[in-house]
């Protein structure tokens, strides 16, 4: 039986070797002071990590034995609209079911709520592991996510009503973009009025492109100022699809992710409460809500590009061509390793993104019970501007692979990939949307560019090298699981990993060397024009280098899954920090009107 997480083990690999694991676990635990309270609470950080493994077996289990083998069918049936309400495929509940009989709901939240106090970071793989299945009951399932933000900015009377539901298996969607807001949400004006008579708040006006949109409980962004034209004027409200209201106009009819309903939505005095304060739904929470949803998004796009992967091969190898199967033609063998390549790259960024957001949460909300002492402020400081930085790349990046991913997949297949009985048709389609929806990777560029202008990923990019130089990293055989001072084999695998370290860091510090040169010449020139022609060049030479070394450290540490990916990765990413370097050296201001095209 297929297990959509033992069967991957680069999963499990980076949920286990990175040293700031041990220090997720104890803040989220809070030093394990559930442990007399929960049977289930662990009891150490090896207990975690353990039970966290279980947990993800479970979801891996489900994914490989009903929500994969369901994911045909619900792309062909997709949801209905029936009388101004959303009706899912059948396959849908099925998986549904499957997933709520797990517990599987409210994994972040505290278990006083009803949830599994798992870390961002373990989320992260389940909803991985989900999209590889079928990305687009993802959508409905993943969004339990938006309950981080009313847990976050909600009173203490909501968190008691709202998600304890959202972990028995309600669902939830963010009520944001409208006709005429996409992108620009400060133009949103679906309009928030007290009503004093019955002492709530009331929304009328409509929504676009909401996905899920029928769901049980709603985060709204909304004009609660009257005259106001401008972000300050916004708040977020809760509603609950128990109090009326809410009428599905109608299913968008899409490319891909069928099983996910985008939905457009009539507000008619519908009655919901205020979260948090007024005048903060954009400025604040809804940021709070997009950089949640866009990790979510990176995730789905890591799980695509493993699917693709799996299809890609499993094609190769048993279709045969004159005489041997096609795997064997260096034309397609390549275009498997880059597939292979780009995943495992994009899977370190990830991960690495969504540590450093578990860190950051974990001392803000530690933060809301306590007084942090000086070093957790610096070190709250510290992991949300990593958070911060790092998100735009590994959504921006990652979606992008899924795109290529996809493209590739088909490519193997040949005309066969063209016609709909093969996954990889869904997944090409399925992908297509990860790269506009939370912003797209234009707009994920501009979030990023600023950490490019300070500094932030020279810095880290620096740092990293140095680690890699200075021998801080620990070398192990993974596989063995033991140190490299212990037997012959692990002293081969020492010696092996010094001397691709020597090689790669060399070929890495000309990497940076380009990027660092690139950026100041942007930087030289102090035309904003010129600059923002250059952000997504820039952009994407951050996310060339910095997977490269993310990848190298997980070399260094597990060669058996990862030097060959490393070697064609850094093949890859060479290549395009060069076209970049190129480009960037030779666009000049005076070229700038060539770009203004009529």
């Amino acid at each position: 039986m297929a297990n959509y997480y033992s069967d991957i083990k680069e999963i499990k690999f980076e949920l286990e070797n990175s040293p700031l694991m041990e220090r997720i676990v104890e803040l989220k635990e809070r030093n394990f002071e559930d442990k007399d309270q929960y049977d289930e609470a662990p009891q150490d950080v090896a207990d975690a990590m353990d039970s966290y493994d279980r947990v993800l077996d479970v979801v891996g289990d489900i994914v490989g034995n009903i929500v994969a083998p369901n994911a045909e069918a619900v792309d062909a049936e997709g949801p209905h609209h029936e009388n101004g309400r959303v009706r899912y495929a059948e396959k849908t509940y099925e998986n549904l079911e499957a997933m709520n009989k797990a517990g599987l709901n409210g994994m972040t939240m505290p278990r006083r709520y009803g949830g599994l106090n798992l870390p961002v970071t373990v989320y992260t793989a389940a909803n991985e592991i989900v999209s590889a299945g079928d990305a687009g009951f993802e959508n409905i399932w993943s969004l339990q996510d938006c309950i981080e933000t009313l847990y976050c900015f909600g009173n203490e009377e909501q968190r008691q009503k709202y998600i304890p539901r959202v972990c028995k298996g309600e669902t939830m969607s963010m009520d944001l973009t409208e006709p005429d807001a996409g992108s620009d949400l400060q133009s949103v004006m679906l309009k928030a009025t007290y009503d004093e008579e019955n002492q709530c708040w009331r929304l009328n006006g409509s929504k676009r492109f909401i996905t899920n949109g029928d769901s049980d409980i709603h985060l709204v962004l909304a004009r609660s100022e009257a005259g106001t034209r401008d972000g300050r004027g916004l708040s977020m409200f809760i509603y609950d699809k128990r109090d009326g209201g809410v009428d599905v106009r109608r299913i968008e009819n899409k490319l891909g992710i069928h099983g996910s309903p985008t939905c457009e939505l009539v507000y008619k005095n519908a009655k919901c409460e205020l979260c948090g304060d007024r005048k903060l739904g954009l400025i604040k929470y809804v940021m709070s809500l997009m950089n949640g949803a866009r990790l979510g998004i990176a995730a789905q796009s890591v799980g695509l590009s493993q699917a693709a992967y799996n299809e890609a091969i499993a094609y190769a190898r048993d279709r045969k061509q004159f005489g041997k199967a096609i795997i064997e033609f260096p034309a397609v063998a390549e275009m498997i390793s880059n597939i292979k390549a780009r995943l495992d790259a994009g899977r370190a960024l990830l991960y690495q993104t969504a540590r450093y957001v578990d860190i950051y949460k974990a001392l803000e909300d530690i933060g809301r019970e306590r007084k942090l002492e000086p070093e957790e402020r610096q070190e709250l400081k510290k992991y949300s501007r990593l958070a911060d930085a790092f998100t735009p790349l590994a959504k921006g990046m990652n979606s992008e692979y899924a795109n290529q991913n996809g493209y590739d997949c088909i490519q193997v297949h040949g005309g066969s990939g063209f016609m709909l009985e093969y996954a990889c048709q869904r997944i090409y389609r399925d992908a297509r949307i990860t790269s506009i929806y939370e912003g797209t990777t234009q707009l994920q560029t501009v979030a990023a560019i600023r950490y490019v202008t300070t500094g932030l990923y020279s810095q880290v990019i620096e740092e990293m090298l140095g680690e890699i130089e200075n021998g801080k990293l620990k070398v192990e055989n993974y596989a063995s699981g033991e140190n490299a001072a212990e037997n012959g084999e692990a002293k081969e695998l020492s010696t092996f990993n010094s001397q691709l370290s020597t090689i790669v860091v060399a070929r890495l510090k000309a990497m940076a060397d380009k990027f660092n040169a690139c950026t100041a010449a942007v930087k030289e020139a102090q035309n904003d024009e010129l600059h923002d022609l250059c952000a997504r060049h820039l952009y994407e030479m951050t996310g060339n280098i910095v997977m490269s070394l993310l990848l190298l450290q997980n070399a260094v540490k597990a060669p058996d899954l990862f030097a060959k990916s490393l070697q064609v990765y850094l093949n890859l990413a060479e290549a395009e920090v060069e076209k970049h370097n190129t480009w960037i050296s030779q666009v000049t201001v005076a070229q700038l009107d060539a770009y203004r095209q009529a």
